[in-house]
């Protein structure tokens, strides 16, 4: 079993994303120790992007952030290396298709593989074409995470059944962001996936309230937050720490209820 998988072996999990070098990666280095402290299973780390299209304005403007801030990949690949031995949940990067193909493939998945990454998320990648980095992500044990959307209810079964890690399901169409109401019938699309994989489920975009936490949970296997936590660091820059920690600590709460 990856070590992905066993974060799900013992409840549900909850999944926490930052985006790495805002305000500065020293924070981002603490601030994933405060994360796994209060309770995440595993981490999601943005790295941050010009155009990343399925961002919504919070993450946007953390990326300008980040990247007005002279964060690189490869000042990210060198301080998730440096947190690498201190937090103990998987670690899996968030990023698009573009910086991973410019910097290369066998150099980024060497160097994730150096750094103790897990695994990785690229949303603007099709699924019929993750094949051209499948194979060297995988040689160098990072799992390549697959993202069911509404849009995918044709393709559920398939996306499903070629899963690693976990499956990233997308509770809304658009962009991230924090959400008032979400419609989707989740429950229908996890029946779908369940019913050829035991891969785990987690659910993102727009989970925002300890009650969306509790009522996701109640069907997946685990729950995304984003925006919220990063709005938290907006606001708060270097002393974002102890609200980052209650947050997680309540939502963690939540789902476990």
């Amino acid at each position: 079993m990856s070590k992905i998988k066993e974060a799900f072996a013992d409840g549900k999990v909850f999944i926490p994303f930052l985006t790495a070098g805002d305000p500065n990666l020293e924070k981002t280095a603490e601030y994933i120790q405060e994360l796994e402290q209060a309770g995440a299973g595993l981490i999601e780390i943005g790295i941050p992007f010009s155009d990343p299209i399925a961002e919504g304005p919070v993450i946007q403007e953390a990326d300008l952030r980040a990247l007005a801030a002279g964060t690189t990949t490869d000042k990210i690949f060198d301080m998730v290396k440096g947190v690498r031995d201190k937090v103990h949940v998987p670690l899996v990067f968030m990023t698009y298709l573009n910086p991973v193909f410019h910097y290369g493939y066998e150099r980024f998945f060497d160097r994730c593989r150096d750094s103790g990454l897990d695994g990785i998320i690229i949303p603007d990648l099709p699924y019929e074409e993750r094949d051209e980095l499948l194979e060297t992500a995988n040689k160098n044990g990072i799992e390549v995470i697959s993202l069911i959307a509404p849009t995918s209810r044709e393709r559920i079964r398939s996306i499903a059944r070629d899963a690693q890690g976990f499956i990233y399901l997308v509770s809304s169409m658009g962009v991230t962001g924090m959400r008032n109401e979400i419609c989707t019938d989740l429950e229908g699309m996890i029946r779908e996936i369940r019913a050829v994989t035991d891969t785990p489920v987690a659910v993102g975009f727009g989970i925002h309230t300890p009650e969306q936490a509790k009522n996701i949970a109640a069907m997946a296997d685990g729950v995304i937050v984003g925006s919220a936590i990063v709005k938290l660091i907006a606001r708060y820059r270097e002393h974002a720490g102890k609200d980052i920690f209650a947050y997680v600590r309540m939502m963690k709460s939540a789902i476990e209820e």
